[in-house]
């Protein structure tokens, strides 16, 4: 048998299943058996025909509301399923709760929503960098509003020489979303800023819902402009201002968040000069008194404080090598003295021509031993007839072999007969 949870831990455990599965719900359905407690928390039954959920709505997630709920009221709630511990019942904490008609386009923006934040479009590391200096600003909305009079003052008073293009939009009703979307589409295609503002002023959820179409949130996330997103006041927040590089909580914001203030960065930049070249002068004061340092030091007042060493060194370098040379003449002129006299006892000339007198005995003994003299006496020498070796006997010797006989001036073919044998 299992070992059994205790109720607590078991509980425990189903809120932490249920809590960790659903912590972002969106639920449709009709208020019932409504209470307000003295601390101003609702508490109440979310049902439809088949089914009912308890429901708690804090007081502190009250305040948004035009007016509290009743009984009868059909609402859409968003919130996170809890497991109440002391009672083992699961309820819905209620952080936004609206009333049906609103609520429809409210579920269809928080179906939206979900989907596309699934999809990454809202992903904080793939937002674009707004430049400081834009040459060209972009302007996406109606050009009969307030809202691109806010800019243009704003922008008049922040960078005077600013360049702005309006592309005007319907900014509500039906095909606004696919104006704002093809807007957005030609500044990329041309190319035409280096910042977009895309934005109307406040009205309802109806009104700004152009703003939260799929359309509109594709044209956004797929620009290669930075996009600052101004859409309504503050408190309205649409897909397009999820989806832009940039969320403004208004037009005029819009505007001071595209451009820096011409004013404050010549101010800054004047303000940077003179602390740089406050800076550059300091240094070069530091240098000056350095370098005056380096003028008085006992080394560069005479050039033989730092070459005296060296001009000794040459010196006494001069004086070795003179001496070693003086050493190695002197001794050479005495082996060549040496020499002289040696060579005068041994009389050259005589012991010359005592050798001469040797070699040419030599020669002629040479010459008496070379083998055509002795032919000359009346000798030959017999060879076989390819001429590669000598006949030294008789005894190899055949029948009408042919042999070669060189004389001293010349050579005779002949052949063998009559081989005698001498005793």
């Amino acid at each position: 048998m299992d070992t059994p949870l205790s109720v607590s831990e078991f509980t425990l455990s189903m809120k932490k299943h249920i809590e960790g599965r659903f912590a972002s719900v969106c639920i449709k359905g009709e208020i019932s058996n409504l209470k307000e407690q003295t601390s101003g928390h609702l508490y109440f039954t979310l049902k439809d025909a088949d089914a009912q959920l308890s429901a708690v709505l804090f007081k502190g997630n009250t305040r948004g509301l035009a007016r509290l709920p009743k009984s009868g009221d059909q609402v859409i709630v968003k919130g996170e399923i809890s497991v109440y511990s002391p009672r083992g019942t699961y309820q819905i904490l209620v952080r936004e709760l609206h009333y049906a008609g609103l609520g429809e386009l409210l579920l269809r923006l928080h179906e939206l929503k979900l989907k596309l934040e699934g999809l990454g479009w809202f992903d904080s590391n793939k937002k674009k960098r707004i430049p400081r200096i834009p040459k060209v600003i972009g302007v996406v909305t109606s050009p009969t509003g307030s809202v691109i009079q806010d800019i243009l003052h704003v922008l008049s008073r922040r960078f005077p020489n600013f360049h702005l293009i309006l592309n005007p939009v319907k900014v509500q009703g039906e095909g606004a979303a696919e104006e704002i979307a093809k807007a957005v589409e030609q500044f990329n295609t041309y190319n035409l800023a280096d910042v977009l503002i895309v934005g109307r002023g406040g009205g309802s959820l109806e009104d700004l819902w152009a703003f939260n179409e799929e359309r509109v949130a594709s044209a956004l996330y797929h620009s290669k402009i930075p996009i600052i997103a101004a859409v309504g006041h503050e408190t309205d927040v649409s897909i397009a201002d999820y989806v832009a590089d940039v969320r403004a909580p208004t037009p005029s914001a819009a505007a001071e968040l595209a451009i820096i203030e011409k004013a404050h960065q010549l101010d800054m930049l004047e303000k940077t000069k003179k602390r740089l070249q406050h800076l550059l002068k300091a240094k070069i004061s530091t240098h000056r008194a350095h370098l005056a340092g380096i003028q008085k030091h006992p080394l560069f007042i005479s050039p033989y404080h730092l070459l005296g060493k060296y001009h000794q060194n040459l010196d006494d370098a001069r004086d070795k090598i003179g001496t070693s040379m003086r050493h190695l003449i002197s001794t050479n002129q005495m082996r060549l003295a040496t020499a002289e006299k040696r060579l005068h006892s041994m009389q050259p000339k005589k012991h010359i021509t005592q050798l001469k007198e040797k070699l040419d005995a030599l020669v002629s003994h040479l010459r008496a031993l070379n083998p055509k003299n002795i032919l000359s006496k009346g000798y030959c020498i017999p060879f076989s007839e390819n001429k590669d070796s000598v006949i030294l006997s008789s005894q190899g010797l055949v029948e009408n072999q042919p042999l070669c006989l060189l004389f001293h001036d010349g050579e005779v073919a002949t052949i063998v007969q009559n081989i005698k044998e001498i005793q």
